[in-house]
């Protein structure tokens, strides 16, 4: 899971350094990289791994295949979406176009969300933080536990 948050230096070139507890999670796949996509909630880039991908994949099978929601999420997901390499550092190289379109100058934020992770300005993260706290709580009480069977998996 990416969990926590961490702000690291985008370099002239383009580089940042992935925490490593984010390379960690993607480590076993098949693709030694993250993958990375504009956000089209805001300005801010979304990612994760193949798993994740192939679920979202899984999820809009369920969908007609000219479902007109189906077209848009996967144009705004799988078209969008990027491919990016580690480096020996553990680094990738942001495309210009993408920390333009997230406003990323300089320092970046990663921020865990469970199976995928979020990357911001830090200045626009501490502004949205605020509210998403606020939420939070007033939906505390949707959060139930999820029964387990005698092996930990979830009924």
């Amino acid at each position: 899971m990416f969990l926590s948050s961490a702000t690291n230096t985008l370099d002239a070139k383009g580089r940042v350094s992935v925490p490593a507890d984010f390379r960690a999670v993607v480590a076993q796949s098949a693709f030694d990289g993250i993958i990375v996509w504009p956000s089209f909630d805001g300005a801010y880039l979304e990612g994760g791994g193949i798993a994740l991908l192939q679920d979202y994949q899984r999820s809009l099978e369920t969908l007609d295949y000219y479902d007109e929601g189906r077209i848009a999420l996967q144009r705004a997901i799988f078209a969008e979406s990027r491919r990016l390499p580690f480096d020996g550092g553990g680094r990738v190289s942001l495309p210009k176009d993408l920390h333009e379109y997230a406003g990323l100058n300089g320092k970046i934020t990663f921020v865990g969300l469970g199976r995928r992770f979020e990357i911001w300005s830090p200045a626009a993260y501490a502004e949205r933080s605020e509210n998403v706290r606020k939420l939070a709580r007033e939906n505390r009480h949707r959060l139930k536990p999820v029964p387990r069977d005698a092996q930990g998996g979830t009924l």
